[in-house]
């Protein structure tokens, strides 16, 4: 019999939200400022606006809620989940009072978009948005790469057993430091490292292709975030194809896939640890289940006659399969250009590189490369139990940082994620069909948007039903938090309106 919830419960995850929310509400001030600096007042005081009610709402919530006591594994997994849909819904505000969305709706989904790291946007006339507003798109997914909990945290003392909590609910287990907000502060210590060297090699680029140095420079921020955080967006509606620039295609896939790598990955290759890179099993799956989806989908342009040549049709997949499997969702081709010239074969192995998606971890999504290699292994160890003696002791290990012993827990755990991930999408793909969208483009789009990707098939429009955005929607929010902390908000929900004359077995 589990406790019934209480107010107190809900005390401690308000709480525990207000903080959040208020770090959310610091953020918005970032791209306030590129706006004044550039003049734009209207949307400048928009993200004024809009931090400064997140900020003064997440303080009457921590008056309203102020508790010393440390929140318990429920209660902090419940608070992140919370906080995700508490953080798009005041987010939001600067979109919608800058007149740039169709409703309010459109407004949440973008922002879910960006803070999932998805990319799918229904922002009306992009491409003559001002710089400030747009910026402020790069920052959220920026920021949702890191995860908008470690934002919080990397502002807080300490790293008690209660922070902890928030950082695991977040689809993160791995601590770089022995401290949660040291192991915070870390991470965008490897982020804001990477946003220098990006931003230069992006501003390069585009030094070169004829922008002036401020344009430059604010192209190449933008188009490092989309790439680093996995997220996709980049500031022209026509995406990556805007630029025609091979070499911002090769940048673009370079940092997608550095991006997509675990971050104690990089810490511990920053360390010096570099052979860590040859050994790790999340970049063993990667390589594999890069190259079967890779070849899925060359052999499907080849049948489908899409481009001459083999070397545009390698050009083409490589870069679309990267950007599919480290869910960074960048566009080198125009939305219905799957449907239409790509075909079903493409079409499936895209979407079975965005469905595995990337590291652990990381800032990308999907049910990732670490769950894929531990169902592998104990595939495997299955496999050679059958063919031993009977007295023959069969361990399986695989190398994560540290060498690791393959036990039933660990499989368990993966194949529960993994089924999850399947049922979301699956969900997804029957809401799709439901409004007339044919199965492969359904389910396309479904994985996109529960593995955090951002590809799209032309589904995802202004235009779209409402009920379908709200869909993929919660794909979005319960495909980046990996499930937990949602069910763990639903569950305590539910517990909490139960009558307390019932009991729940």
């Amino acid at each position: 019999m589990s406790p019934k919830a209480d107010i107190d419960d809900l005390k401690i995850i308000g709480f525990v939200t207000s903080k959040i929310i208020s770090g959310v509400g610091v953020v918005l001030f970032i791209p306030a400022i590129v706006c004044f600096f550039l003049k734009e007042w209207n949307p400048g005081l928009d993200l004024v606006l809009g931090g400064s009610i997140s900020i003064i709402f997440g303080f009457l919530l921590m008056i309203s809620c102020r508790t010393d006591k440390t929140p318990t594994w429920t209660q902090g997994l419940a608070a992140v989940g919370f906080s995700w849909i508490l953080a798009m819904c005041l987010a939001a505000i600067p979109y919608y009072l800058g007149g740039v969305m169709g409703s309010y709706l459109d407004a949440c989904f973008d922002v879910m978009s960006g803070f999932t790291t998805t990319g799918l946007f229904l922002m009306n006339d992009l491409d003559h948005v001002s710089y400030g507003l747009n910026f402020y798109r790069h920052i959220l997914t920026y920021c949702g790469g890191q995860g908008i909990v470690v934002v919080a945290l990397s502002f807080m003392a300490g790293g008690g057993s209660g922070m902890f909590k928030l950082y695991v609910g977040e689809g993160r287990e791995e601590k770089l430091l022995p401290n949660v907000a040291q192991t915070s502060r870390a991470i965008w210590m490897i982020s804001l490292s990477y946003l220098v060297i990006g931003t230069v090699f992006f501003s390069i680029v585009e030094l070169f292709d004829g922008l002036s140095f401020w344009k430059s420079i604010y192209h190449g921020s933008c188009l490092f975030m989309g790439a680093w955080s996995t997220g996709g967006f980049t500031p022209q509606s026509q995406n990556i194809v805007y630029y025609h620039n091979y070499w911002i295609d090769a940048v673009s896939t370079v940092f997608s896939i550095i991006g997509s790598f675990n971050f104690a990955l990089h810490y511990v290759i920053w360390n010096g640890q570099r052979k860590e890179i040859l050994k790790n099993i999340e970049i063993r799956s990667f390589i594999a289940t890069l190259s079967l989806s890779f070849i899925i989908l060359m052999w499907g342009l080849i049948q489908a006659k899409t481009y001459p040549g083999f070397f545009m049709n390698f050009r083409k997949a490589f870069f679309i399969i990267v950007s599919g499997h480290t869910t960074t969702g960048t566009m080198s081709i125009y939305t219905r250009q799957f449907v239409k010239e790509w075909g079903p074969l493409s079409m499936m192995g895209v979407t079975v590189a965005m469905s595995i998606g990337a590291s652990a971890c990381s800032t990308g999504g999907g049910f990732k490369g670490l769950r894929v290699g531990i169902v592998c292994k104990s595939l495997l160890q299955e496999i050679r139990r059958y063919i031993s003696p009977e007295s023959s002791v069969i361990a399986q290990k695989f190398h994560h940082i540290r060498d690791i012993v393959l036990d039933n827990a660990l499989v368990k755990n993966a194949m529960m994620i993994i089924l999850l991930y399947m049922v979301t999408y699956f969900v997804g793909t029957i809401f799709g069909m439901y409004y007339g969208y044919s199965a492969i483009e359904a389910f396309f789009e479904s994985v996109s948007a529960g593995s955090n990707t951002g590809l799209s098939c032309g589904i995802t429009s202004p235009a779209m039903p409402n009920p379908l955005k709200i869909v993929y929607i919660i794909e979005m929010w319960i495909g980046r938090l990996e499930f937990v902390s949602v069910l763990t908000l639903f569950g305590v929900l539910i517990n909490f309106c139960i009558p307390k004359n019932k009991k729940i077995n």
